[in-house]
């Protein structure tokens, strides 16, 4: 696949079907993400892959933990608040949703069910979690953040479907424990990943971007 089709292609897949993705290509996926930048060469990426009854295991734990009202604890706290231009290209994508699915997504109850399909991996055989070491300052974030584009676009390149969740990462500290993570790493990310159903209505909804124009500028 062309890099850049690659990049214009690759969406956020909300449901997979069961068969898995053989370890090799995983590992594949993977070797190919680690090349990409990073302040120095730091590399300050560490990548775990939970498949079968372990991810299971995980699933009943995150949604236990929701129905305990246990409050969440990631790493990087969840956003409060955003500037305008933001904030209304994301109540834009909520209302499209809404309208999509047929549901008042600000409903709690709404919310709810969907932290549920969340922390059941959207049925995707594997789950992918990046951490690194949670000494390092924020501009090792946007490292991460970069192996994150990398790892999804090999994934994608390969017919791999992927989704980033930030509410994978809502228990964090309780994650790290199941996993055998010390608590001196930082949860960034969780990633599904699986082949993607492309029967589910829920992989037929494309987020837009805005035009260049509203981002871009040239200076000469």
């Amino acid at each position: 696949m062309d890099a850049i089709e690659c990049i214009k292609s690759r969406m956020s897949i909300r449901k997979f079907r069961p068969d898995p993705v053989l370890d090799d290509l995983l590992i594949e996926i993977i070797e190919a993400a680690k090349w990409s930048p990073s302040y120095k060469n730091s590399q300050p990426w560490e990548v775990l892959i939970v498949s079968g009854e372990k991810k299971e295991s995980l699933s009943k734990m995150l949604v236990d933990l929701l129905d305990k009202n246990e409050p969440p604890c990631p790493d990087i706290p969840e956003p409060q608040s955003w500037p305008p231009a933001e904030k209304t290209r994301i109540d834009s994508l909520m209302k499209k949703r809404s309208e999509q699915t047929g549901k008042d997504l600000n409903d709690p109850e709404v919310k709810r069910k969907a932290k549920i399909v969340n922390f059941n991996f959207y049925k995707a055989p594997h789950g992918i979690f990046l951490f690194q070491d949670a000494s390092l300052s924020l501009w090792s974030l946007f490292d991460i953040g970069l192996f994150a584009q990398s790892l999804m676009l090999a994934a994608h390149a390969h017919g791999v479907g992927t989704v980033p969740q930030a509410f994978l990462t809502d228990y964090a500290l309780h994650v790290k424990k199941f996993l055998g993570i010390s608590e001196s790493k930082r949860l960034v990310l969780g990633i599904s990943a699986g082949y993607p159903d492309w029967e589910s209505p829920a992989n037929k909804f494309r987020t837009d971007r805005v035009g260049r124009e509203d981002f871009l500028r040239v200076i000469q």
